[in-house]
């Protein structure tokens, strides 16, 4: 069949075509969101929790309320220095294992550097145990919880109330979560809540006689951290306390363009408000509290 000439409509359909064929070889179909844009990172390679969909979904929806775009991808090439360059911080969402290999390691490291904020909520504590500068950078490892049952009711207490992470908590706050132990906890942290151990362990599992640190947040390597062990369950991402938490540590790492903090009124070196940071012992091994509390490391699990 002979093809006839194209009608006028052809024509702009043709040419509209190969306009929107450029935009995406080009990467610019859609105006991109003007405002600052956080990376949420999902990947996994050992445990998986059921809650990481409900955790992109609020994220994405905090996001929306307050003008920060969201990217999320579980695409370890996303940890490239013009990939990175693109967003004022990655959030390590419920991650474990190794999750990135050695040119992203390099890639993220520069990117923390650089000024860049990192946010790590629950398993990001289980993850990379054989890059000991990302162990650093989340503030310790996950060494276990008690199981039978996993998820438990708790007793929490703001540590320091003035942090955008804890503003507007209770104080106690008692939630159902699945409460982490943790080894090789960095010095220098600001405590932002304590668990109190005695309300969800039994007697034979020894609780710490003193509440100790569950959620914390430091500057370290030129970049911002903050770190919650809280987000196990999916409830959690419906929960309006909890999502404040989180919010409020994405808020706080956030960095403009010009590498500085987000909301440079806010942010803190080494204690917020008078609070004593979080110590580590010279071994590296035990947390250090008002110097009346310990708590022992020992071997690192990888069942969640």
């Amino acid at each position: 069949m002979e093809l006839g000439r194209p009608s006028v409509l052809s024509k702009r359909t043709l040419t509209t075509g190969a306009l929107v064929c450029l935009a995406l070889a080009c990467g610019s179909t859609v105006p991109e969101h003007e405002g600052p844009r956080i990376l949420v990172f999902s990947k996994t390679e050992a445990f998986r929790h059921a809650s990481i969909a409900a955790g992109i979904e609020a994220l994405e929806r905090l996001g929306r309320e307050h003008g920060v775009g969201v990217d999320a991808t579980e695409d370890a090439s996303m940890f490239d220095h013009d990939e990175l360059d693109r967003y004022v911080a990655v959030v390590f969402l419920s991650t474990t294992g190794d999750v990135l290999d050695d040119a992203q390691q390099d890639a993220f490291t520069e990117y923390i550097r650089a000024g860049g904020g990192f946010v790590g909520i629950h398993s990001a504590s289980d993850t990379e145990y054989d890059w000991p500068w990302y162990g650093d950078l989340v503030g310790g490892y996950f060494d276990g919880h008690p199981g039978n049952p996993g998820v438990r009711t708790a007793t929490l207490l703001v540590a320091e109330a003035e942090h955008p992470a804890t503003a507007g908590l209770p104080s106690p706050w008692v939630r159902e979560d699945e409460w982490y132990d943790f080894r090789d906890v960095e010095g220098g942290l600001t405590v932002l809540l304590d668990v109190d151990e005695t309300t969800y362990k039994r007697p034979d599992e020894d609780p710490a006689p003193e509440p100790r640190p569950i959620a914390w947040f430091h500057e370290f390597d030129g970049g911002r951290a903050f770190y919650t062990a809280l987000g196990h369950t999916e409830e959690s991402y419906a929960e309006p306390l909890f999502l404040s938490h989180v919010w409020g540590g994405v808020t706080m790492v956030m960095r403009r363009e010009d590498g500085g903090p987000w909301n440079a009124s806010r942010r803190t070196r080494g204690r917020v408000g008078g609070r004593r940071p979080l110590e580590r012992s010279a071994v590296g091994l035990e947390v250090q509290r008002h110097g009346d509390q310990s708590g022992n490391v020992h071997a690192a699990s990888q069942a969640r």
